[in-house]
């Protein structure tokens, strides 16, 4: 039962950074708690090696990388 409450929760929290309009927030949201939510379910399902591999690079590497490239990106702004 605790299964699908967490791939529901997995869902919700990918739709929640899919509609924000902050970049970093939907970095945080997408990549960070929505890697837990899943290394957490993969614990669940009995794959300790790939939940242990989901919780390192979802939640540490990935959101890191994804904050570089939002700092590194420039946006160009309209004349009004």
């Amino acid at each position: 039962m605790i299964e699908y409450a967490l791939m529901v929760g997995a869902i919700v929290t990918a739709i929640a950074a899919f509609v924000q309009k902050d970049l970093m927030k939907a970095v945080i949201i997408g990549t960070g708690i929505e890697g837990l939510t899943l290394a957490y379910l993969f614990q669940q399902l009995l794959s300790p090696d790939v939940a242990l591999t989901q919780a390192i690079i979802t939640s540490t590497i990935l959101p890191a990388i994804f904050v570089i490239a939002v700092y590194r990106t420039r946006r160009m702004q309209e004349s009004a």
